[in-house]
């Protein structure tokens, strides 16, 4: 499951720039101002070629009245004073120069980046004093409280929270990527532990590399235990659905709100997804040639049930059980020589050696499969050789001798 690390990097950068984010778009908070600084925005309400520049202490709105501005473009420069809205307005310059506007406040010297003007509208920019120190004396009140005793209070399953599913070895693997979240600056102790009862039918289920030490794992019950630090707690969970068949219906309880449900499903070729909680999809193409279909839904309250259903899903590949039945018959095939010595029928032995060939086959092409260098017509070669391999075991069955199957 390690691999998956560098997947999920890839996959969030697709899936960030997917239309699913829309409707999510609301949810977004604005940058702080220390983030907006000296960033140019165009202003389609200013006149052509006017530059507006504001200049604010530590956030916005906390504006520097009587400030001097100076911008510069083609090695002219112009100063103003700021309003009282830490506003300066300059006007005349010429579509596509490039102007950069600075102050100095307490001592802090302020640069903008390059704003190059529109042959529409105008550009503004604003100018942040102080973010440094702002930064440094959050910090320290962030850390002072961490640092106080655990208070009752609630988390949220939040931030990045994401389920995927993908396919690997044939087999359906799903992965619960999740953070757990404090929003409140100390820690909190929801009460009781966070328990996560996976499907009855989860496969080896593991917690994943990132994983907190407040999380374990008994059967297929992941408990992670508080107080939860403010921020992000990380959850990783990996199990797998062997049995899955064509259609199937995944159902996860959650202990604490999920603020907005995030799944995406590899998609191999007719695989759909379905769920009334997971109204807006989309499938897009990720890296390797792989497709996956995301959905996302509205934020479910704690106690709530996830439920999809997938279908099309694509069967099985034969061939590891065939394998395992494989390496059981070559290992008796001695056994069964022996017994059945130079008077056995020449028809069986002929029906023996012929699987022990068909054997052989298949074992070096799982082989090659799972070391990921397959032959251009194993794909083809495989089908045929499974075929055979029934047609001969069903020939032993009836030959002389016969009754004993695979372990003839």
């Amino acid at each position: 499951m390690r691999h998956l690390a560098f997947f999920v990097v890839r996959f969030l950068c697709a899936a960030l720039l997917a239309a699913l984010a829309a409707p999510a778009a609301a949810q977004v908070a604005m940058p702080d101002a220390g983030q907006m600084s000296g960033i140019p925005l165009p202003a389609p309400e200013l006149a052509v070629g006017t530059v507006g520049v504001r200049v604010v202490r530590e956030r916005m709105g906390n504006n520097v009245a009587g400030q001097a501005v100076t911008v510069t473009a083609n090695g002219q420069a112009k100063t103003a004073t700021t309003d009282a809205q830490g506003r300066a307005e300059f006007s005349g310059f010429a579509p596509g120069d490039s102007v950069i506007a600075t102050a100095t406040v307490d001592g802090e010297t302020l640069t903008s980046q390059p704003l190059l003007v529109p042959s529409r509208g105008g550009m503004r920019v604003a100018l942040v004093a102080g973010v440094s120190e702002a930064q440094a004396r959050e910090a320290a009140e962030a850390e002072a409280a961490a640092k106080q005793p655990a208070r009752q209070g609630i988390v949220v399953i939040g931030g990045q929270s994401r389920l995927v599913l993908e396919f690997q070895s044939d087999v359906l693997t799903v992965f619960y990527l999740l953070d757990i979240v404090n929003n409140a600056r100390t820690p909190i102790d929801p009460g009781a532990p966070l328990d996560i009862e996976l499907p009855r039918d989860a496969g080896n289920p593991a917690l994943m590399e990132g994983s907190t030490t407040q999380a374990t794992l008994r059967g297929t019950t992941v408990r992670v235990t508080g107080p939860f630090a403010p921020g992000t707690t990380s959850l990783q969970v990996g199990y797998s659905l062997a049995d899955a068949g064509k259609t199937y219906q995944l159902s996860q309880r959650w202990p604490a709100a999920f603020e907005q449900p995030f799944v995406a499903v590899e998609k191999i070729g007719d695989l759909q997804m379905t769920s009334a909680q997971l109204p807006n999809t989309e499938t897009i193409n990720a890296d390797g040639g792989k497709q996956f279909i995301l959905a996302n839904g509205g934020r479910l309250a704690e106690g709530d049930t996830l439920t999809f259903t997938l279908t099309n899903l694509p069967a099985h590949s034969r061939v590891p059980r065939w394998t395992a039945v494989g390496i059981a018959a070559l290992v008796v095939l001695g056994f069964g020589i022996f017994a059945f010595g130079p008077s056995a029928q020449p028809e069986r032995s002929q029906l023996q050696s012929e699987r022990a060939r068909l054997m052989h086959e298949l074992v070096a092409i799982e082989e090659r499969r799972r070391a990921g260098k397959p032959k251009a017509r194993d794909h083809e070669r495989r089908p045929a050789l499974v075929a055979e391999l029934e047609r001969v075991m069903a020939a032993l069955d009836d030959a002389p001798g016969g009754g004993q199957g695979a372990a003839a």
